[in-house]
């Protein structure tokens, strides 16, 4: 039920972007990729560049931290990847930080969530300034590896993803072009 509801709604925020051909996708520079190794309920090894790629990112919600999104096209649908860092500020580089991760599974109509920040890590993550005058706030450049430890679990039913190991390449943005990069966790 959770699924039928909120899936299409987070799904579309993708589609958005990719209407406007000359809408950036990513990243300025074309060079934006996720590669990831997902097990169990989805068995694939998934490698996406631009432009078949769409990734944004921006503080959470709450203020606490930073989310970034990736989204593709998996086996007829799409798939959109949730990485969210409550401890990792927009601008900050560090190692070793907890990492909550949600898979929104549009062909097999699932949402999967590792439900806190304990099962996932950034082993390292760097974040680098974007110099493009076109985007409101302040844009960085985001690249991240790192692995999960405990499945992803469906929120609705039966079943689990398993995230072994992921890299990428994204943007993320402030909402304030005076932010200053906000606390980070280095282990």
């Amino acid at each position: 039920m959770i699924a039928a509801l909120v899936l299409p709604l987070l799904l579309s925020q993708a589609g958005a972007a990719a209407e406007s051909p000359a809408a950036m996708r990513c990243l300025p520079e074309r060079d934006g990729f996720i590669t990831m190794r997902l097990r169990g309920s989805i068995e694939q090894e998934v490698h996406w560049t631009e432009p078949a790629l769409e990734c944004t990112g921006m503080a959470r919600p709450d203020g606490k931290g930073l989310r970034v999104r990736f989204a593709g096209t998996l086996d007829g649908g799409e798939l959109a990847v949730v990485f969210a860092a409550p401890e990792l500020g927009i601008g900050s580089s560090a190692r070793g930080v907890p990492v909550n991760v949600t898979l929104l599974d549009g062909a097999g109509e699932r949402i999967y969530g590792t439900q806190g920040d304990s099962r996932c890590e950034f082993d390292a993550v760097d974040q680098r300034p974007i110099e493009d005058s076109t985007r409101p706030g302040r844009s960085y450049r985001i690249s991240a590896r790192g692995f999960c430890v405990a499945p992803a679990r469906a929120l609705d039913g039966d079943g689990s993803v398993l995230l072994t190991r992921f890299d990428f390449a994204g943007r993320v943005t402030s909402d304030d072009s005076a932010a200053v990069p906000g606390p980070a966790v280095i282990r």
